[in-house]
C-alpha cells in the first residue's frame, strides 16, 4: 500500500508557547449555563461569576463585568458585590448568529483579575463576511508558477552545538519568492538509514530565533521549523529584539495596497517552497506533517489548499481569518485590522480588496482535504466567530473538538486527540 502523504496544520499562536497559562491565586469564574456553551437564537443565556482564593469562595468581593457581542464594544457595564463570591447574571440573548461574552474583573491589592465566559447562538450557520474574488485561483497559480522560476538554491549550515547521537542539526534556508529572497530554518535529520518522515512547522508571528525540534526527530521524525521573516533563525536574541522594535516593528500592517507586495505573500510562497525541499531530500520517506501557530494558521491553511502534496490538516484558532468581520459590524481575525476604522475611508475600501486574497477563509473555502479542527469561545486573539467562519466554509471531511473554556491555548488532551486522529489517517488507504 503507498503511504499517505499527511499534513497536519497545529494552528497555534506562535508569539509564545501554546500551553494552558499559569494560575494565580486569585481565579474569577464566567460559566454559561448550557451544555457545551450553546444556545438556540433567542434563549437567554445566565453566567454564573464566581471568585475564589486557594479555590475557597472570597466574600464581599466587588467585581466589574461587562457584556458584549464578540470582540465588539461593550452594551452593558455593571459593579456588582458578591456576598459569599458567587453570582448569576443573565445576559440577554442574541437574534443572530454569533457570541455573547461576559467578562468579569475584580481587582485586589492593584492587581486586577480577569475571568471569561463566551455563549455560542447557533455558530455553526456563521459564513465568511469577505468574498472570493473572481481571480482567486489565478491569481495564486500564476504566483505559484512564478515562484518555481526561481533556483531554489538550499544552503545547509551545521549546527554542532545541537547535534544528539541521534540527530544532525542544521541551520537551513532556500530561495524563495524573488530571487536573493530566502526563508530560514532548523532542520533536523535522524541520524538513520532508514527513510524517515518529515515534520513541519510553519513560521507564526513575532521576531525571534528558533531551536529546532529535536526531540521529535529523536523519535525518527525529519523536523523543519521555518522563521517568517527571511532572516537567519541563529541569532544572538538582541537582534531580534532590536528588529521587533525597529524596521520589523507591526510588519503584519506593511503593504495591504498592492496585493503582489503584501508581506505575506512572500511568507506563503516560502512555505510551499520549504516543502519542494522537503520533497527533495533522499532521506523523506513521502509522509509530511506540518503543524504551526496561529498566524501560521494562514500560511498553514494556505499550504493545504495550494499544494496537491497535502492530504490531511488539523487546524487550531486559525489568525488572519474572516479580516474584513469588523467593516461588517462583527468579530474579525487577528490582527484586528478594521477595528475602530470608518469603513468609508477609501483607504480601507483598498486593503479590504487585497486582504480577500490572503484571507484563509477564501482558503478554506478551496481546501479538499480531510480536517481536524479545535478552538476556544474565550479566545480574543483569534475569536470564535472567525474560526467558525473558518471551519464552515471547509467541504472536505472535517472533525471538530470544540473547547469552549479555552482562550489562546490549548489542553494537552486536544493534542493527543489531534495526533490520534493523524494516526488513523496515516493507516487508512489512500484514495
Amino acid at each position: 500500500m503507498k503511504k499517505l502523504n499527511i499534513l497536519f496544520l497545529f494552528i497555534c499562536y506562535s508569539w509564545g508557547c501554546i500551553a494552558q497559562p499559569m494560575k494565580q491565586m486569585i481565579q474569577v469564574s464566567v460559566v454559561p449555563n448550557s451544555e457545551n456553551w450553546l444556545y438556540k437564537l433567542g434563549k437567554d443565556a445566565v453566567f454564573t461569576v464566581t471568585v475564589t482564593k486557594d479555590g475557597i469562595p472570597m466574600k464581599g468581593i466587588k467585581i466589574r463585568y461587562e457584556l458584549s457581542q464578540d470582540m465588539l464594544e461593550p452594551f452593558k457595564q455593571k459593579e456588582l458585590l458578591l456576598k459569599d463570591g458567587i453570582t448569576t447574571i443573565n445576559a440577554g440573548t442574541l437574534r443572530k448568529a454569533g457570541f455573547l461574552r461576559c467578562r468579569a474583573f475584580v481587582t485586589i491589592k492593584g492587581n486586577t483579575y480577569e475571568g471569561r465566559g463566551t455563549a455560542g447562538y447557533e455558530p455553526h450557520t456563521l459564513l465568511p463576511t469577505t468574498e472570493m474574488p473572481a481571480d482567486f485561483q489565478l491569481f495564486w497559480e500564476q504566483a505559484k508558477a512564478g515562484n518555481k522560476e526561481i533556483a531554489m538554491n538550499p544552503c545547509l549550515r551545521l549546527l554542532p552545538e545541537k547535534c544528539t547521537s541521534k540527530v544532525d542539526v542544521y541551520e537551513l534556508s532556500v530561495q524563495s519568492f524573488q530571487r536573493g529572497s530566502r526563508m530560514f530554518g532548523i532542520l533536523c535529520i535522524p541520524k538513520t538509514e532508514k527513510k524517515c518522515p518529515a515534520l513541519l512547522r510553519l513560521p507564526g508571528a513575532g521576531v525571534r530565533p528558533y531551536e529546532g525540534h529535536i526531540a521529535e526527530a529523536e523519535k525518527g521524525y525529519i523536523t523543519l521549523d521555518i522563521g517568517i521573516h527571511g532572516i537567519p533563525v541563529t541569532m544572538p536574541a538582541s537582534v531580534y529584539h532590536n528588529l521587533r522594535s525597529g524596521s520589523l516593528d507591526k510588519y503584519w500592517n506593511f503593504n495591504w495596497e498592492d496585493r503582489d507586495m503584501v508581506y505575506y505573500k512572500r511568507v506563503y510562497l516560502g512555505c510551499i517552497r520549504m516543502i519542494d525541499y522537503i520533497y527533495s531530500m533522499q532521506e523523506f520517506n513521502g509522509d509530511l506533517i506540518v503543524y504551526g501557530g496561529s498566524p501560521s494558521g494562514g500560511p498553514s491553511r494556505i499550504t493545504a489548499a495550494l499544494d496537491n502534496r497535502v492530504t490531511g490538516c488539523v487546524v487550531f484558532f486559525p489568525a488572519l481569518a474572516d479580516l474584513n468581520g469588523y467593516l461588517h459590524g462583527r468579530a474579525g481575525g487577528w490582527p484586528h485590522y478594521f477595528k475602530d476604522k470608518h469603513i468609508n475611508d477609501p483607504i480601507i475600501r483598498k486593503k479590504e480588496q487585497v486582504m480577500a486574497y490572503y484571507d484563509v477563509t477564501n482558503f478554506a473555502r478551496i481546501l479538499n482535504k480531510p480536517v481536524f479542527f479545535s478552538f476556544g469561545y474565550n479566545d480574543m486573539v483569534c475569536p470564535p466567530t472567525t474560526s467558525y467562519a473558518v471551519y464552515n466554509s471547509i467541504s472536505s471531511p472535517k472533525t471538530f473538538i470544540p473547547a469552549p473554556e479555552t482562550e489562546h491555548y490549548n489542553y494537552p488532551e486536544l493534542w493527543e486527540e489531534a495526533w490520534k486522529w493523524g494516526e488513523e489517517l496515516l493507516k487508512a488507504p489512500k484514495k
